[in-house]
């Protein structure tokens, strides 16, 4: 199974496929460029099922109750009935509706949930999944997915989807020196600037392995901090004192849900588009005819 990070792949098309316009003058080149992706990706790892994971909620509210500055700086505006709007190009913002036709025409299944992030939707369908799964993501949050015994890794594309890193636990250990089931606890600590997250002051990657390397996950270095005989400094122990408050919450919003209700019916690829006719005329009104006979013969070999 293909799970995709859809949003961060359509950002990455967006900023990395030269502008392309429909007859009409409407930019295209996001969804273009996330077409050829899964065509790409189809080509290259013959999944049986591919799901497009969605957004439904960028900045789910729950997470921002913990932490108020969470993605906080990427809202172009706060709205009291309704989420947030995220900060977003507006070439880009009016290409994600005709993605979202397209997808449709083309029989891609299209999972999100309501108050919950992409991230939760790929978390949730990768456990217990019952296959395989490989994540293609910008994200490396979803790190903390990987798992060789379930057969989950990460396709992290730091030059291109068609040349992605191979993510998988022993890549992990060899990048940041912990396991992927530290990697959660490792990221409350570290931060996040991108998410708002700011983690404990002062603890940067090497100290968060090295910590968690001694007391395995941050209950337990929590425990060590509260008790004078570890081998704790008295900087670092007020380092996580003066995190408490952080430390109380982070780990919630850090974590990738991993139970929302999902159908998970429909995730099957289609080796024909469910429906040509929609999907020829989308490509002509937007000058998709060759990413959408890319994709045609890529379903085809399914």
């Amino acid at each position: 199974m293909l799970l995709l990070d859809t949003a961060s792949l359509y950002f990455r098309a967006f900023f990395g496929v030269p502008d392309i316009r429909a007859e009409d003058g409407t930019p295209v080149n996001a969804v273009r460029g996330l077409l050829e992706f899964i065509s790409r990706l189809v080509n290259d790892y013959s999944p049986t099922d591919l799901v497009c994971c969605w957004d439904n909620d960028w900045r789910p509210q729950w997470r921002v109750d913990l932490i108020p500055s969470y993605k906080s700086h990427r809202v172009v505006e706060e709205l009291e009935t309704a989420p947030d709007v995220e900060e977003v190009p507006d070439p880009l913002q009016i290409q994600v509706p005709i993605i979202r036709e397209v997808l449709a025409a083309a029989g891609i299944c299209v999972i999100g949930a309501d108050g919950y992030e992409a991230d939760d939707v790929i978390g949730t369908l990768a456990t217990g999944a019952g296959m395989p799964v490989d994540v293609v993501t910008g994200d490396r949050d979803l790190f903390q997915l990987v798992d060789d015994a379930a057969g989950v890794r990460i396709l992290y594309p730091t030059r291109g989807v068609g040349d992605p890193d191979l993510v998988d636990e022993k890549w992990v250990l060899a990048k940041y020196g912990i396991s992927a089931a530290q990697y959660a606890d490792f990221a409350t600590m570290r931060g996040d600037t991108s998410d708002g997250l700011p983690g404990v002051k002062g603890v940067g990657e090497k100290t968060a392995a090295k910590l968690l390397e001694q007391f395995g996950d941050l209950e337990g270095i929590i425990a060590a901090v509260a008790d004078p005989t570890t081998s704790l400094t008295k900087a670092q122990r007020q380092k996580f004192i003066d995190a408490v408050d952080y430390l109380a919450v982070a780990p919630k919003v850090v974590a990738v849900a991993r139970d929302i209700p999902l159908d998970r019916s429909g995730t099957a690829l289609p080796s024909a588009p469910a429906d040509p006719a929609r999907l020829h005329e989308l490509a002509a009104t937007y000058n998709l005819a060759s990413p959408v006979t890319r994709l045609e013969a890529a379903l085809a070999r399914v």
